[in-house]
């Protein structure tokens, strides 16, 4: 492990993950332990079937472990009960997906402020955190643009600045350059680097791109449900 636990954002203990379908069993993930330091940007990579989306479930809270701890800035997130995990997921977790998972009929604005109104904050204060998340991705000039009129690469930064705008302690982000082309993945991935370095973002991304990996300062690879290899990159 390349983080010590008392400066870890992560900590998994021993996890195992099981699923059952009909009479057959399987385990996804198999006794993994992993500590992500506050700050890093980790690259986990592995074939189709490794294990790695479940691992990064697992770590955002939408998925349970069967078997062992996983702690999630400061909360053994498996304790908690599913309204818990709601608020916790709004608090301390922004996601980023392949398909942006962007609402069609909003503006890039009213997309960004969708997690904050789960909040108390006014309107004038969603408008205002909203316009600062779409400014700090470079994309203030387009927010009264739908999805449908932005790019690819511009719809993935508004989908980053959602899971910013709450002001998370960590982005876990599933394969998200898998829909762009390659420069404006590179854009996207440039972007993620400066939040990482710049903001002090603590970053889990599932890649299948050795060049996406390339931006993250650390890379573990999975095969069949373990960790089978932790390659600290020079950043």
């Amino acid at each position: 492990m390349n983080a010590t636990s008392n400066s870890a954002i992560v900590a998994l203990r021993h996890v195992t993950k099981r699923y059952t379908r009909g009479n057959q069993t399987v385990d996804v993930l198999q006794d993994l332990s992993l500590d992500i330091g506050k700050g890093e940007f980790v690259a986990l990579m592995g074939p189709s079937g490794s294990g790695k989306t479940t691992l990064l479930n697992l770590i955002g809270g939408l998925d349970h472990a069967t078997s062992g701890e996983v702690s999630v800035a400061g909360s053994d997130i498996g304790k908690l009960s599913s309204g818990q995990l709601a608020n916790w997921r709004a608090n301390h977790v922004g996601f980023v997906f392949q398909f942006y998972n962007l609402m069609p009929t909003l503006t890039a604005q009213r997309n960004v402020e969708l997690p904050l109104l789960l909040t108390n904050l006014s309107a004038a204060r969603r408008t205002q955190s909203a316009t600062a998340a779409l400014t700090l991705v470079g994309l203030a000039d387009r927010a009264k643009h739908k999805p449908s009129e932005l790019s690819g690469g511009q719809a993935q930064r508004v989908a980053i600045a959602r899971a910013l705008v709450a002001d998370p302690a960590i982005l876990v982000c599933d394969e998200p350059t898998g829909d762009l082309d390659r420069k404006s993945a590179d854009d996207v991935l440039h972007l993620l680097q400066r939040l990482n370095r710049e903001q002090g973002k603590t970053i889990v991304m599932v890649t299948h791109d050795p060049k996406a990996a390339e931006f993250a300062s650390r890379q573990l690879h999975m095969d069949k449900g373990a960790l089978i290899e932790q390659a600290l990159l020079s950043a």
